[in-house]
């Protein structure tokens, strides 16, 4: 297994410490989830530089990237479901965007074609990721106030009644509807044939 594999699997890993961390239901669980998920966001950035940076990229790597990338969002957004920080129907649509561009794609790979990732579909992922690590430090200050100007700052700036959660979240909910519509687009001769 190759460098970039290996980390792809190590957010899959770093996705059940996240999990576990949450579980916890107190400020170190927390503590944990975040520190994990934020590992978890740049081996997200970095396997896919490797990959192509080292000409290693593989179908293995092809199917398992995406695959650890919407366990890891998926998680986080059901986490956030059960804690009240994300409507339940927001949750729906996202993972239901993952379920329809997973199967486009294999559709589109069982026909002998490749719906390859798009520019909107990487900044969804950035939306969704940039969300959680709001919802994860609001949630952190909130068990634990911070007693720092900084803190004070970033539990102000994070809190979900603030204005950075929300332009995450609803940016996040924005871009993986219109994504999702792309791709439908970009599938649609596929679907018909």
């Amino acid at each position: 297994m190759n460098l970039p594999n290996s980390i792809t699997f190590a957010r899959l890993i770093l996705t059940a410490i996240f999990v576990l961390g949450v579980s916890l239901e107190s400020t170190l669980g927390l503590v944990i989830a975040l520190t994990a998920f934020i590992l978890a966001a740049i081996s997200d950035w970095l396997d896919g530089y490797l990959a192509r940076k080292m000409d290693l990229v593989t179908s293995l790597g092809k199917l398992m990237d995406p695959l650890a990338d919407k366990i890891l969002v998926s998680s986080a957004f059901i986490y956030f479901t059960s804690v009240e920080r994300c409507p339940v129907w927001v949750t729906a649509v996202i993972i239901g965007r993952e379920f329809l561009v997973t199967g486009l794609r294999q559709i589109a790979v069982d026909k002998g074609e490749v719906i390859p990732a798009d520019h909107l579909g990487k900044w969804k992922t950035t939306f969704q990721l940039s969300f959680s690590i709001t919802c994860l430090l609001s949630l952190i200050f909130y068990s634990n106030p911070p007693r720092s100007a900084l803190g004070n700052f970033l539990m102000n700036v994070s809190a979900q009644d603030g204005w950075l959660s929300p332009i995450f979240l609803w940016g996040a909910l924005i871009l993986t509807l219109l994504s999702g519509f792309n791709y439908l687009k970009k599938s649609w001769k596929i679907l018909l044939d």
